[in-house]
């Protein structure tokens, strides 16, 4: 960046110099460029321990989770495939959305421990390069839209993959350096971080409605045929340059910094103030309920998140594309908001009881959602679901970071984040049990038919309480 500062000013000097001799006016103007860049410079190298800095990180963070987070848009690809020229099942059209979250939480573990050793800005911006060069390679999907089977295996690489991976290295940073930068509001700190990601889907499934090519329609007007590749290419673009801008942003504290007037909190028998490595975090009883808990949380939201829009066309007729895309983005907003909401709720009543009430809210929106067909309800109900989806991303890093210090908390956090790979490849197998057994015997897919899924996700939430709560019982011993 400075680099660049210093080749501008040259060059403004150079061509100003002679414009001004050509005149007729000799002016030295080189104090006035000479100061424009000393006061750049100064500002984007200045300590990293002020509070401008600390609070350029944030921005930085939005920007990149904001992109990140268009992978819960599925949803939109996935009608598209089911039909003309893709022709993939429930299961297959799921398939590289499931491989990309089990690819991102994989990689995630990597990249915490990598950003732990050479900091966030270098990690985030490969992750970003892979993230758009996923999406751009994932175009080529077009040249085997006749072979269901090749289409599937080129998508899995490349978005699923490559885009997956992308994910994986990016998202950790912006949390890592954020605890360490806010250690006294980390609840409300990490779930301002990724309320980005939650709010991705808000605006790209948008665009990839927008950019969706549509081939042919019915005689109802409903789209029978259409091409998922400008849509590809556009976000991947898009995701290439954002990515990398906003990974420039993110740089770790000072090491021992700590904001003015806060104190650390006194160690407690759960480890907290007390730094871990993460060999010793996996033999201790917090990481497998942590571990535990977010897969059975995770699994409810990313399964509606992942068959959100067929689920709502088959729930009530009325529902076209520009809806169920407005559906989807509602939901988001929720998403988005749920990061920031029970994050600061943690803040306030501990960790524990917050994500007690949380999961549940989510057993009750689980229990209930199959069963909608109006529109209002499926609606109110699907944002229920976003809201607790995305507390998990709040209070899953900042409960790591409490019982396992920051010191380590990227790499610490992508073990726990391994439970969400799991989860994602739960969302896609549930879902395509289900209504491959109601294809089975011939009877017509509705919005009922997606309740027995809802169902086992539910179950799975009641079961997160009590691990919760077992938690909190452990806290106290």
């Amino acid at each position: 960046m400075v680099t660049i500062i210093n080749s501008t000013y040259l060059t403004l000097n150079i061509y100003t110099h002679k414009n001004f001799r050509n005149s007729g006016h000799i002016y030295n103007i080189e104090p006035f460029f000479h100061n424009i860049q000393n006061i750049l410079v100064s500002k984007l190298t200045e300590n990293s321990d002020t509070l401008y800095n600390r609070y350029l990180v944030v921005i930085g963070a939005l920007i990149v989770q904001l992109c990140l987070g268009s992978i819960y848009a599925w949803s939109i690809f996935q009608t598209s495939l089911k039909k003309a020229p893709y022709n993939l099942g429930t299961f297959e059209s799921l398939l590289p959305f499931a491989i990309g979250l089990a690819t991102f939480a994989v990689v995630m573990i990597f990249a915490g421990k990598w950003q732990d050793k050479v900091g966030p800005r270098r990690v985030a911006t490969t992750g970003g390069i892979l993230l758009g060069v996923g999406y751009i390679l994932a175009t080529g999907v077009t040249f085997f839209e006749t072979d269901p089977n090749l289409s599937l295996i080129w998508l899995v690489l490349t978005y699923g993959i490559i885009g997956g991976a992308g994910i994986g290295l990016a998202y950790v940073c912006p949390i890592a350096a954020l605890v360490k930068w806010f250690p006294d509001k980390k609840g409300l700190i990490t779930g301002i971080a990724v309320a980005g990601f939650g709010a991705g889907a808000l605006i790209f499934a948008r665009v990839e409605t927008a950019f969706i090519k549509v081939i042919a329609r019915d005689p109802e007007g409903i789209i029978i045929e259409s091409d998922i590749a400008p849509a590809l290419l556009i976000c991947g673009l898009i995701y290439l340059i954002a990515v990398i801008l906003g990974a420039q942003l993110l740089r770790n504290p000072p090491k021992g910094w700590t904001p003015e007037g806060w104190q650390p909190p006194v160690p407690t028998a759960t480890g907290l103030g007390r730094d871990y490595e993460w060999r010793e975090i996996l033999r201790t009883p917090q990481f497998w309920l942590l571990w535990s808990m977010f897969v059975l949380a995770a699994t409810a939201g990313l399964m509606t998140l992942g068959i959100l829009k067929t689920f709502l066309q088959a729930a009530n007729s009325a529902i076209d594309d520009n809806l169920a895309a407005s559906i989807v983005g509602i939901l988001a907003i929720f998403n988005a908001g749920g990061r920031i909401f029970w994050g600061f709720v943690s803040d306030k009543i501990n960790r524990a009881p917050t994500m007690i009430m949380m999961f549940a809210l989510l057993a009750i929106a689980m229990f209930t959602f199959g069963f909608q067909t109006e529109i209002l309800m499926i609606t109110v109900i699907a944002c229920i679901i976003g809201l607790c989806f995305g507390g998990n991303f709040a209070l899953f890093p900042s409960t790591t970071a409490d019982y396992f210090g920051t010191k380590n908390v990227g790499n610490n956090y992508g073990f726990v984040f391994s439970a969400y790979g799991v989860a994602g490849i739960l969302g896609a197998i549930i879902p395509a049990v289900v209504i491959d057994a109601i294809k089975g015997s011939s009877t017509t897919i509705t919005g009922s038919s997606y309740a027995p899924a809802f169902i086992v996700c539910a179950v799975g939430a009641i079961v997160a309480v009590g691990l919760a709560a077992f938690a909190e019982y452990l806290n106290r011993k």
